[in-house]
């Protein structure tokens, strides 16, 4: 079997990658939620994108596999979204009848955070015609091999019931769960360092051509 091979996003190439995960989040139903005009959707997302995960570029945490197959961007610990940009945005594309909604479930997510040091994935997405395939684990076993080294906290939110079986296997843990109005549901997800072992190889997780892969597009 083939072993997938991950690579980090250059500055250059940001726009790739912005690219794949606005592919990858079409049917994500938080994405959707925001913006369920197909035209809105296109228009706004790569903005979203680059004000809520787009900090992974200027710390070398953003990772591809595959051509921009998958892509995964993570903050590192005290790195946050670009909150200025974010609220503008939204501001400025949201109808104006919807916004308190979206305000209010995004500081629910914000409230959500460990208090401890951690980082966070903001964004996880797989192109739907390669999905299936193992790339979203593989970009998830990347980083948290180095996180049990450092023996650092991971954090994420699973935006459907299907993804958080996923991220389970991979050793995250179910927080709480966020619904706001008319919002999908979204789960936060926390994951402490495992131990090192020499024979720890994450046996739970599927190598590149096997199944299950990333759920939906998911945002993960």
């Amino acid at each position: 079997m083939t072993k997938a091979i991950i690579k980090t996003v250059t500055p250059s190439s940001a726009d790739q990658a912005v690219g794949a995960i606005v592919l990858a989040f079409s049917a994500d139903p938080i994405a959707r939620w925001f913006y369920p005009d197909p035209h809105q959707y296109l228009l706004h997302l790569p903005r979203f994108v680059r004000a809520f995960a787009g900090k992974a570029f200027e710390h070398n945490s953003a990772y591809y596999v595959g051509g921009y197959v998958g892509v995964a961007l993570w903050l590192p610990p005290d790195v946050h979204p670009e909150e200025k940009a974010l609220v503008a945005l939204l501001q400025g594309s949201i109808p104006e009848q919807k916004q308190q909604e979206i305000f209010a479930f995004i500081e629910q997510m914000d409230r959500s955070h460990p208090s401890e040091p951690h980082w966070y994935l903001p964004m996880i997405g797989v192109d739907p015609a390669s999905q299936g395939n193992g790339y979203g684990s593989a970009l998830l076993q990347h980083t948290l091999e180095r996180f049990d080294a450092e023996g650092k906290l991971a954090y994420l939110e699973a935006s459907s019931p299907k993804s958080v079986s996923l991220y389970q296997r991979h050793g995250f843990e179910l927080a709480s769960t966020i619904q706001v109005g008319s919002s999908p549901p979204l789960f936060p997800m926390l994951r402490k360092p495992r131990p090192l072992a020499v024979d720890d190889d994450y046996a739970s997780q599927k190598p590149i051509g096997s199944k299950p892969n990333l759920a939906g597009s998911e945002a993960v």
